[in-house]
């Protein structure tokens, strides 16, 4: 029963997410308005009857026991407020706020989210970004400060012969960012030839700064993958798991 139940929410959200993308394409959703309004009560209707019964049945647990702080704390969880910004967008128009753009967007994230509930792989993820949270903001600070750094150089190499694109050091931020991150547009690059040396050294240090994140995060789903194997061992007579 509990299996059929996960299998349900988890191909309810994704036909909700299905719809809401093709709510944006005006055709489809002109075809049949009715049906997309129809589709969202019906499953905010299940999402919230759902999230009653688990704020109804986490007294169980001995955590939450308390039949009010308990069920305070177990609505405070990560899980339970991602079913709340889920849920938010469908109900606020009732109270009055009607321009719910952003949080509709943030609905579509928490269901994705959501899903991190049934699948081990993502829950896996969220261990290896835990585990791995000082490491990472290490990285952003550098970055951060390279970005500043690589921002104020460029300003004053160009300043003078493109005051259009870069007029100040924010403004040139965005020149610094698409370099940082290999994406490179080309609407925007230095012509002097100080700016040009300088952008070759901050392209290359842009490469191999946003390659860190990479072996971080690799490092760290090999840690917890070796870390489930050998916690994951089995008596070869009861089949109970072995502890190390």
């Amino acid at each position: 029963m509990s299996r059929a139940l996960d299998v349900f929410i988890i191909g309810l959200i994704i036909v909700n997410t299905l719809a809401e993308i093709l709510e944006t394409v005006g055709p489809i959703y002109d075809a049949a308005p009715l049906f997309f309004q129809i589709l969202e009560a019906a499953s905010m209707a299940l999402f919230t009857i759902e999230y009653l019964l688990r704020m109804w049945s986490c007294t169980a647990e001995p955590r939450y026991s308390h039949p009010l702080y308990g069920r305070l704390r177990f609505g405070l969880t990560p899980l339970l407020l991602i079913d709340l910004i889920a849920l938010a967008p469908f109900y606020l128009p009732f109270l009055g706020l009607d321009d719910l753009r952003v949080l509709r967007a943030l609905r579509l994230l928490a269901w994705a989210a959501r899903l991190g509930r049934y699948f081990e792989g993502i829950r896996t993820l969220g261990m290896v970004l835990r585990s791995k949270i000082y490491e990472l903001l290490t990285v952003v600070m550098v970055l951060g400060v390279m970005l500043v750094l690589a921002s104020s150089v460029m300003y004053y190499a160009e300043h003078r012969a493109q005051p259009q694109d870069f007029a100040s050091i924010p403004e040139a931020m965005w020149w610094s960012i698409i370099t940082l991150t290999t994406v490179g547009y080309g609407d925007v690059s230095p012509v002097t030839p100080m700016g040009k040396f300088m952008a070759g050294i901050i392209a290359v240090m842009g490469i191999g700064m946003f390659a860190l994140p990479a072996g971080i995060l690799g490092s760290g789903f090999l840690s917890e993958i070796q870390r489930q194997n050998r916690t994951s061992r089995f008596c070869p007579h009861c089949g109970e798991p072995l502890d190390d």
